[in-house]
């Protein structure tokens, strides 16, 4: 009997981050979470052991709307896990909100994830066929229930023996009792980072800048393969078979934010140096260079230096928009951007524009933008986007639309140019993109962009 268990929802782009040995646990992993709530905007979770007991808080929405200070104060304990969930359904479990913990003989589990496991189906027919009942739709579960199988071995012997079977990407924190566990797959497709806290204490974050607002010193990356233990006598590792590295070049486009550091690499500057990789391969006689805010902001600097073309922020974004309005402002394509966008109307009169966009994906929501600049008054509309073409879905923990739902799917540039209106379209090249990332083809999975999927053959091995 073969059980359809596995939802599409919990797997999408997230944020992890643990603290251990610090009295204050729980509290700056809240703060921790704060950093990373670009990577998830649906909902967050947050645990803390005190030695005797797991205690739990969770809720639908951001990180300052679901934990108060009363709540902060009740998770008490020296070690702490947080989670931020992303994702485009409308509707999230609370089932499904992360950490997932459960208890076994007595001690308990409890696991946050980021990145999708991509033989979840197989993992959860195999523990079901054993009586196992599943509380949620999150890939991440299939971890407790693996673990409480390995009850008689070691919590080293146990974890290489759960994750050797995993396949995926992932980016994982566990907690066990009170030890502290990271994870990281073996080709370290999503971000993952030690930190040593002023005080004392150990932090393990999605991103650096988690780091930072909390004032935790950078250690390392975790690396690809390694599986970090923390306990009352400090960290210690084992390490699965190391395959090659495929980080998400995704990562440096679009998604970490520009203040952190990601697979060794300075983010703002990565993005810099698409901007100046689109200069070199694509000069447009313009007026000015805006980029689409906010993720786009730091290729058109990089494009705009390149040039000596003026760099202006001719479209100005809304941060203040509430969590319920772009659902039912759905129907109106236009009326959902100009919320978020409004141009610069004596700014763009009469000019001639270059757009940094970092990806397109959405034809609908490009459109509309381009639009929104005809309607101000520019002249020429050049949109330049700093990664190549995004044809395909991520089967990775990145969510993008089904293909046929992608602006690129089956176009060339200048039809995808000529439906939208633009007078120049650009896409930057892979091979200046990679050049940007600090990093070759075997560095990156770029699986979106080519289709040349890391897991499709089986696993690399070093």
């Amino acid at each position: 009997m073969f059980l359809q268990l596995h939802k599409s929802v919990p797997h999408d782009k997230c944020g992890v981050c643990g603290i251990s040995d610090h009295p204050e646990a729980a509290k700056l992993t809240y703060f921790s979470l704060y950093a990373l709530q670009h990577r998830g905007q649906k909902g967050a979770g947050l645990i803390s052991h005190n030695g005797n007991r797991t205690m739990a808080y969770k809720g639908v929405g951001l990180v300052p709307e679901i934990f108060t200070e009363e709540n902060l104060l009740s998770l008490k304990g020296d070690t702490a896990l947080g989670h931020v969930l992303g994702t485009d359904s409308e509707n999230v479990s609370m089932a499904d909100i992360q950490p997932f913990t459960a208890s076994h003989r007595g001690r308990a589990i409890s696991v946050a994830h980021n990145g999708s496991i991509t033989n979840i189906q197989a993992l959860q027919n195999e523990i079901a066929m054993d009586g196992a009942i599943f509380h949620s739709g999150i890939d991440s579960e299939v971890v407790v229930h693996l673990l409480a199988r390995c009850g008689d071995l070691s919590l080293d012997a146990a974890l290489l023996s759960v994750f050797t079977g995993i396949k995926g990407a992932f980016s994982m924190l566990l907690m066990v009792d009170d030890t502290l566990i990271a994870v990281r797959d073996p080709h370290g497709f999503r971000p993952l980072c030690l930190g040593r806290l002023p005080e004392g204490g150990y932090v393990v974050a999605s991103e650096t800048c988690a780091l930072d607002l909390i004032e935790a010193q950078y250690l390392r990356e975790i690396e690809p393969g390694e599986i970090l233990m923390i306990d009352a006598d400090g960290p210690r590792s084992v390490y699965l078979t190391r395959a090659h590295s495929r980080f998400c070049v995704f990562e440096q486009v679009y998604f970490a934010r520009p203040d952190s550091t990601i697979f060794g690499i300075d983010v703002y500057q990565s993005r810099k140096r698409m901007g100046e990789a689109l200069a070199r391969e694509c000069r447009v006689d313009a007026d000015m260079v805006i980029p689409f805010p906010d993720s786009g902001t730091f290729a058109a600097l990089g494009y705009a230096q390149a040039t000596r073309i003026p760099f202006e922020m001719g479209l100005i974004r809304n941060h203040y928009i509430g969590r319920t309005f772009l659902p039912s402002a759905r129907t109106d394509r236009d009326l959902a951007v100009r919320v978020k966008l409004n141009p610069v109307r004596s700014l763009l009169h009469g000019k001639r524009v270059v757009i940094v966009d970092d990806s397109a994906i959405s034809g609908a929501t490009v459109a509309s933008k381009v639009r929104a600049l005809r309607k101000a008054g520019a002249l020429g509309v050049h949109l330049l986007v700093s990664c190549p073409p995004i044809r395909f879905p991520c089967d990775y923990g990145i969510h993008f639309p089904a293909s046929d739902k992608l602006l690129a799917t089956g176009k060339s540039a200048d039809r995808i140019r000529d439906e939208l209106g633009l007078d120049t379209l650009h896409y930057l090249s892979l091979e200046g993109l990679l050049m940007a990332a600090g990093g070759g083809e075997s560095s990156y999975c770029t699986a979106c962009m080519d289709s040349n999927s890391p897991l499709a053959h089986g696993t690399e091995m070093a």
